[in-house]
């Protein structure tokens, strides 16, 4: 079985997109299929064409000439497929499989049909929420609606369709989708990377000032949907009922100016640290100076149909977990069984939540357990990778 996976982006650059990809791919190849992946022109890393990086195959699509919307895409979108013509040419793949956003379906779509290759589309967001959630779209508006009808469009055509949740199965279900065709591949943790967390460093914390701290983290991207500025805006009360307590927020993103100049206003900013972007080999350092991470996401369409990863990250790592009731943190956390849930878009619910899990600190053992070993049954990528399987063989013919 020879599986050519299409992609926005790829390592070696750092997101939730890229280690997804990797995850997938990397499971792939460990059950002894052929897989390579081919970019779009939206990766903006630098390298070679071809590129093997961690094992895996990828292969670029150059950038067409810039051009305003809708020109640019549609630029795009032909370089994608035109590239991908020629690789189909040369690579022979027996399957194709496209992830969103829809510009890549839409590259595959004609030389899927040209060349009489089935073609699974993964839908991890819908790009017309994803667009609202990033501060570039606009619930509603034209542009709006008309992405949501191509990425309809796109659903329907594809031979079957991938989603990370069941919150996108039921949207495309109420959009007319064949439920037959929609699989759910859910979010997982690569447990070669987060299952052996690491102690404490005690130098590394009395470095960063969180000696004998309390710590509530966040390690992630600063989006407005990420709702990090009710953390912050909840840390004046769970400071007057934890002295000890710090907030560590690593990552960076389009809110960092903001939520600095919040932190900087607020009557315990001496107690709210932001250390920046750090390198993805460093990551556990940090998580494993954070006693609870928390994830106050606000309430709107993408984080009610789109569960997250970084909780299964945190998870895995054996760290207590707070999060807003938002759909998507639902479908991945049991409250009061691996994790907290307090009202979205509520500073003084999510302080008093996180005080509540400090005054229960006998507990925390117990939850740790229970939320790591839902991980590595339930969530973990070794596993969720046959999901694919029954898909590929129906869609193909061929035994796997």
């Amino acid at each position: 079985m020879r599986i050519l996976h299409v992609l926005d982006h790829s390592l070696p650059l750092h997101s939730g997109y890229a280690f997804r990809t990797r995850a997938i791919v990397k499971a792939q190849l460990a059950m002894g299929w052929e897989v390579a992946c081919l970019t779009g022109p939206r990766h903006a890393g630098e390298g070679p064409d071809p590129a093997l990086i961690d094992g895996i195959t990828f292969y670029r699509t150059p950038r067409p000439e810039p051009a305003p919307a809708p020109l640019g895409e549609w630029r795009e979108i032909r370089a994608l497929s035109d590239r991908l013509d020629r690789l189909v040419e040369d690579w022979r793949p027996d399957q194709l499989h496209a992830h969103s956003p829809v510009l890549t379906a839409l590259g595959a779509l004609p030389v899927a049909k040209r060349r009489g290759l089935p073609l699974v589309y993964e839908i991890r967001a819908f790009w017309e929420d994803a667009a609202v959630g990033n501060g570039t779209g606009r619930e509603g508006s034209a542009r709006y609606r008309l992405t949501r009808l191509i990425e309809t469009y796109a659903a329907r055509r594809a031979d079957a369709v991938a989603v990370i949740c069941e919150g996108l199965r039921q949207d495309l279900i109420r959009r007319g989708i064949d439920a037959g065709k929609i699989i759910i591949s859910p979010n997982g943790v690569d447990m070669e990377l987060f299952g052996s967390p690491p102690a404490a460093d005690a130098a590394f914390a009395k470095s960063l000032g969180l000696a004998d701290a309390e710590t509530v983290g966040f390690i992630g991207s600063f989006y407005d949907y990420e709702g990090l500025d009710d953390l912050i805006a909840a840390m004046p009360a769970l400071v007057e009922k934890r002295p000890k307590a710090q907030l560590l927020l690593v990552g960076g993103g389009p809110m960092e100016e903001q939520l600095k100049a919040q932190a900087e206003a607020s009557s315990v900013k001496d107690r709210i640290r932001f250390v920046g972007r750090v390198p993805h080999d460093e990551v556990e350092r940090y998580y494993a100076l954070i006693d609870i991470l928390a994830y106050p996401r606000k309430a709107m369409r993408l984080t009610e149909l789109v569960t997250p990863l970084k909780p299964l990250e945190a998870m895995a790592q054996r760290k207590l977990v707070a999060a807003s009731n938002v759909g998507g943190h639902r479908e991945l956390i049991e409250d009061e069984v691996t994790g907290t849930l307090f009202p979205a878009g509520d500073p003084a619910a999510l302080a008093e939540a996180l005080a509540n899990l400090f005054e229960r600190r006998g507990e925390w053992d117990r939850r740790r357990d229970t939320a790591r070993r839902f991980v590595e049954q339930e969530r973990n990528w070794s596993s969720n990778i046959s999901r694919y399987a029954p898909v590929y063989q129906r869609l193909t013919g061929k035994a796997l």
